[in-house]
């Protein structure tokens, strides 16, 4: 048995209620979206292009085939979830993956960089979009893991969990193995850009410290006995977790799960994506 003193998080921070199928088909929002990141960013194409009508909506505004090494693209081209076991045509949210929009996040925090930051420009660049899209999913099915009801389902929440956090663990050890190199063209180091966009996704997403940088205080490690932080976890070792709210407040860079922007221009798709604007209507 697990002792712990528990206390309920602000409605800011809680759960989204909905049923099982409605939280999948949210979590279709950011498979969709990691998805055609790592497609079209790998081979120049996305998702219909692979499987046919298995998405339906509008194309992705902005897609760049990104500037990889060789064993980089094939870890994107191998990190495709299958999606087929809801039923399709999976909706498919409008997606804006300009490098400008990539480089919007760091208004958040008042860096500018010259030249404006691309995504798309170089390995150490790209690889920190692809970890984000597998530490998205993570979290949120960690978050969403008591909510599912039956057995069949949650086996299925849990199999997706396991396969994103064994991506998540890809990319982050990728760029583990970069920390001390630059992201090109600008001299700051790989494991100093990623205190950078965890400070983006912990001011966005409003509910504390989430998201951790590849060197970090000691206060924030587990029993205070490293900087290095390989995995990100809490003091306890174990995985973060983030509500629909807090996922969709980052990726909208509006800090506002009910104002739609950054990547995903028009919102979500879904019936829990309605409810969160019905939410915030009624009060």
């Amino acid at each position: 048995m697990i002792m712990a003193n528990y206390v309920l998080p602000s409605p800011r921070c809680r759960p989204v209620m909905g049923s099982t199928k409605e939280q999948f088909q949210f979590a279709v929002n950011l498979h969709v979206y990691k998805a055609e990141l790592l497609l079209r960013s790998s081979i120049g194409c996305g998702i219909n292009d692979i499987s046919p009508g298995l998405v339906k909506g509008p194309a992705a505004i902005g897609t760049a085939l990104a500037n990889l090494d060789n064993r980089t693209r094939k870890f994107m081209v191998s990190d495709i979830s299958d999606m087929t076991l809801l039923k399709t045509p999976l909706p498919m949210p409008q997606l804006d993956l300009r490098q400008q929009v990539y480089n919007t996040f760091f208004d958040v925090i008042n860096v500018t960089f010259k030249p404006p930051y691309n995504v798309y420009a170089n390995t150490n660049s790209f690889l920190f979009a692809a970890f984000y899209a597998s530490d998205f999913l993570k979290q949120l099915y960690a978050g969403i893991m008591p909510s599912i009801v039956g057995n069949p389902e949650r086996e299925l929440a849990a199999r997706i969990a396991l396969y994103e956090a064994a991506w998540y663990g890809v990319f982050r050890s990728l760029l583990n193995d970069r920390a001390n190199l630059p992201v090109p063209p600008y001299t700051i180091t790989v494991a100093k850009f990623s205190n950078l966009t965890a400070q983006n996704s912990n001011i966005l997403g409003g509910c504390g410290v989430k998201d951790e940088g590849l060197i970090v205080p000691l206060p924030l490690r587990a029993e205070n006995r490293t900087k290095n932080n390989v995995i990100a976890a809490d003091a306890n070792s174990l995985v973060y977790a983030r509500s629909a709210l807090e996922i969709l407040r980052i990726l909208f860079i509006t800090g506002d799960a009910t104002r739609p922007g950054g990547l995903f221009p028009c919102g979500a798709e879904g019936t829990l994506y309605q409810r969160i604007l019905a939410l915030n209507k009624a009060s």
